[in-house]
């Protein structure tokens, strides 16, 4: 565990391609794909909260602190990675970086803030974000607090809403992963998904 990182699940989107409603709250087995995501991620961070906006009663059940969006009208992931890294400066010098996730992604790696952390440090990168089958997964990364108003600029002055565009101001260490006997970055976006993960789970090895 590293002390000094926040974890943020970010659950804040609108869900489209799975019909509306909050996709972290969809099963996968007899568990909520939310319920996987915390179960992976907490034993990593320091503290952990959900980011989403609406009613936060509906997370209650988690007992983690929820923390809407401050930037309006759903600006995408990086609002609530800037959500999480103002929550981070509010709560003191002790957590000087975010690490974010997807709320949808239910097979993450048990390595994954020790791996981003390391590669990160010896690329001497600012940003570092997960990799795997040839793909890089920005939403699945590790902030500095201090680029938090270099990212409130990007979201409120220059209307900026692509994750990767933001990114590319930064030098950025992208980890990879195996993808077997299964991508941990598999993400449920839409009801077949939630059948493929279904199938996926029999490969776990813990």
């Amino acid at each position: 565990m590293s002390e000094a990182v926040l974890g943020v699940i970010l659950a804040g989107g609108l869900a489209r391609r799975m019909g509306g409603g909050d996709k972290a709250l969809k099963t996968v087995g007899d568990r909520t794909i939310l319920d996987r995501v915390v179960e992976r991620l907490r034993p990593q961070c320091g503290r952990l909260i959900i980011n989403a906006n609406g009613d936060p009663d509906r997370f209650s059940g988690f007992g983690l602190p929820v923390v809407p969006d401050n930037v309006p009208d759903f600006a995408g992931p990086l609002a609530g990675i800037l959500a999480a890294l103002d929550h981070a400066a509010a709560a003191g010098p002790d957590a000087d970086l975010v690490v974010s996730v997807a709320a949808d992604t239910p097979f993450l790696p048990r390595d994954l803030v020790g791996r981003l952390l390391r590669e990160r440090d010896a690329a001497g990168a600012e940003l570092a974000c997960a990799g795997s089958d040839g793909r890089t997964h920005p939403v699945v990364g590790l902030w500095p607090v201090r680029i938090r108003e270099e990212l409130r600029r990007a979201l409120t002055q220059e209307g900026e809403r692509k994750i990767d565009r933001f990114t590319a101001r930064f030098r950025m260490a992208v980890v990879e992963w195996p993808t077997v006997p299964l991508d941990p970055f598999f993400n449920a976006n839409r009801p077949a998904d939630l059948e493929e993960a279904e199938a996926l789970l029999g490969r776990l090895a813990d």
